[in-house]
């Protein structure tokens, strides 16, 4: 390093004078051994893992990980460029080629940006980049599709046809709870309080919340407990010994299965929740109570349960104007 500064005040020594010579010698001194001492960059998968840490740490589900680390890593593997290098236009072509490729509809994009739009945040936050390239892409428009809900003679015929009482419990502490399909798999039976008609359940981020459930879910649970052989604390279980804890997919393969046989279009444990909302909302509790009981920090997102049923907007039309 020293005898390439010497090189450049050699080179430069006819056209400086002394005090100017003198002066270049500190600051090529300077810049050389500010370089010297710099580490070298990160790598691209090192930057994810930090940012993948940083979300863990936050509270974010296993789930979520795993979705920002498949969207983030695909990105940088098809784009190829440090990550501090990536432009604004790289991106974009990435997301249109994206789309084309897998002929995904442009909801999946824009859940594809918005994962690398937090990663890329998250660097500029913690100063690694100067600017995310994603700050100027924009949310991708789409259409926003009315959800269907379950029917109450539907949720009739579900209960009706159920082959066991385990599946009974199920659907009604999904329908009068409103809880998530993970956090009924992970309630043991010792969370159930039957006195007062309610279970603490965590949410996303590990949020504690209370849900309540009617008499109806009550009798149901306690008839499938009571004729339980198994000693697991799990509230839900597998059929078949050694009946280990119900999984997530568990619940989604039955739901499933059992809408087909009957014919209900589309039957999986997120529509119970989306039934619940509709249901509440239908009958007047104030929007507040509704965000309170599903666990979402946003009302904004609560609001998208709002807009399921347009039968409440139609009586209101027709009670204070037609």
């Amino acid at each position: 390093m020293k005898e390439m500064v010497f090189e450049i005040l050699n080179d430069m020594a006819e056209t400086l004078t002394v005090a100017q010579l003198k002066k270049l010698q500190e600051v090529l001194l300077l810049r050389f051994s500010e370089q010297e001492s710099q580490p070298e960059p990160a790598r691209n998968e090192d930057y994810l893992e930090m940012f993948l840490h940083a979300k863990q740490v936050e509270g974010l589900s296993d789930r979520t990980i795993a979705y920002y680390r498949s969207s983030v890593s695909h990105m940088l593997r098809s784009i190829g460029t440090p990550v501090r290098k990536i432009t604004t236009d790289q991106v974009r072509a990435y997301l249109a080629d994206y789309q084309q490729i897998n002929n995904c509809g442009k909801s999946t994009v824009d859940n594809i940006r918005r994962n690398i739009s937090s990663f890329f945040t998250w660097l500029e936050e913690e100063d690694h980049i100067l600017k995310s390239p994603v700050r100027r892409i924009h949310k991708i428009k789409s259409k926003t599709a009315v959800k269907e809900v379950i029917s109450d003679e539907d949720i009739e015929r579900l209960r009706d046809n159920c082959e066991v009482a385990r599946d009974v419990a199920i659907i009604d502490l999904l329908y009068s709870t409103g809880m998530r399909v993970g956090e009924l798999v992970h309630l043991d039976i010792r969370d159930i309080n039957f006195d007062e008609r309610e279970c603490v359940v965590y949410g996303k981020g590990g949020k504690e919340r209370k849900v309540y459930f009617d008499a109806r879910t009550k009798l149901h649970l306690q008839n499938y407990i009571a004729n339980r052989t198994d000693n697991n604390p799990a509230l839900f279980v597998t059929l078949d010994a050694p009946h280990d804890r119900l999984k997530i997919s568990g619940v989604e393969i039955r739901l499933r299965e059992l809408g087909r046989r009957l014919e209900i279009h589309n039957i999986h444990p997120h529509k119970f929740r989306r039934s619940m909302a509709t249901r509440a909302i239908d009958k007047g509790m104030p929007i507040e109570q509704v965000q309170k009981i599903l666990g979402h920090s946003q009302i904004d997102t609560t609001m998208h349960y709002a807009i399921v049923n347009q039968n409440n907007v139609k009586a209101a039309h027709r009670k204070f104007i037609a």
